[in-house]
């Protein structure tokens, strides 16, 4: 970040307003073409400018382009921390600028009502099919709560959520996490936890597309990491969890919520589940393997499917052994 792009790109009243909406949420360029009543191309502009200087953070879901700050107060580069506090007393102090960001905030209502609409749109389309698979097994309620058990109710510091789907478990746990990062390949499915994640503050939570084969995120990056419901989908387990170990700092805690396993074809043809659940042999393998001390597993039996949560903690490894275990 150096600080002639970064005070050019400020000089915009147009780029600030941008800027200060999207400390409160992310937004796609088109969101923010509408909230600002400018043409898309001419917000494309002004982003692509943000983005050069270092102040915001572009990415692609599907055929939308998201857009979120690349800076916090309290976050680094220092230059960038100075310029978000700087964006803050502005608006406190100068009276024009903000009333101008308070009108644009109350368009923000609007837009997520509209996200909101669209995850309702989705779940009524597939109701059918979610309800069919949610009666197969041990109603949220209790799994959350042995969730909750084996996580407690300390800080759970940087909070990796893959496979994040709706959203539920980075919503149920952002209150303990320091930052929660969502991650997840389907572009609607992040679209529907938008919806419910957009109520949380902007700098404590961030929608990432991204294969769990391939974590978009440097080594050892997080306290936390979870897998709810998500591992039942990998060819190859061990891929997803080599990349959560990889991401894991020395320390960090992992959970696994997952069915145990079954012989239920029908999941695999209707709801496209490369695995049939798991044992708890080979959850304690594939931990194991991938450099985690494992945990006593909670079982929640149902009927006719029994959910599963597992745990394990990342050994504290040298750097060159993560290398093996990726």
């Amino acid at each position: 970040m150096k600080i002639d792009s970064l005070l050019g790109a400020l000089g915009d009243p147009t780029r600030l307003r941008i800027m200060r909406l999207l400390a409160h949420m992310e937004l796609a360029v088109g969101e923010l073409a509408l909230v600002l009543g400018q043409s898309q191309p001419r917000v494309s502009r002004h982003v692509r400018i943000l983005c050069d200087a270092g102040l915001a953070e572009r990415h692609r879901e599907g055929a939308w382009v998201f857009l979120r700050s690349a800076i916090r107060e309290n976050g680094a580069p220092p230059l960038g921390a100075a310029a978000a506090r700087l964006l803050s007393v502005g608006e406190r102090d100068d009276a024009a600028f903000a009333a101008r960001c308070a009108e644009d905030r109350r368009h923000l209502t609007a837009i997520r009502a509209s996200r909101q609409e669209a995850a309702e749109s989705y779940f009524s389309r597939h109701a059918t099919d979610w309800d069919t698979l949610r009666s197969l097994h041990a109603a949220d309620e209790p799994v959350e709560a042995a969730l909750r058990s084996v996580l407690g109710q300390a800080s759970l510091g940087e909070l990796l959520d893959i496979g994040t789907g709706t959203g539920r478990m980075a919503e149920l746990f952002a209150p303990q996490a320091a930052r929660t990062v969502a991650l997840d390949n389907n572009p609607e499915m992040l679209r529907i936890a938008r919806a419910r994640l957009q109520h949380l503050p902007a700098e404590r939570i961030e929608l990432v597309p991204g294969d769990f084969t391939a974590l978009p995120f440097a080594d050892q990056s997080f306290d936390t990491v979870l897998f709810h419901q998500v591992l039942h989908y990998a060819q190859d387990p061990a891929l997803p969890l080599a990349e959560a170990a990889r991401v894991a700092r020395p320390g960090a805690r992992l959970a696994i919520v997952d069915f145990a396993a079954h012989d239920r074809e029908e999941l695999r043809s209707r709801h496209a589940h490369a695995r049939l659940g798991f044992a708890d042999e080979q959850m304690l393998a594939l931990l194991t393997d991938a450099g985690f001390s494992a945990g006593m597993p909670i079982t929640l039996p149902g009927s006719p499917l029994t959910v599963k949560v597992w745990t394990g903690q990342r050994l504290n490894v040298p750097a060159h052994a993560l290398e093996k275990t990726a």
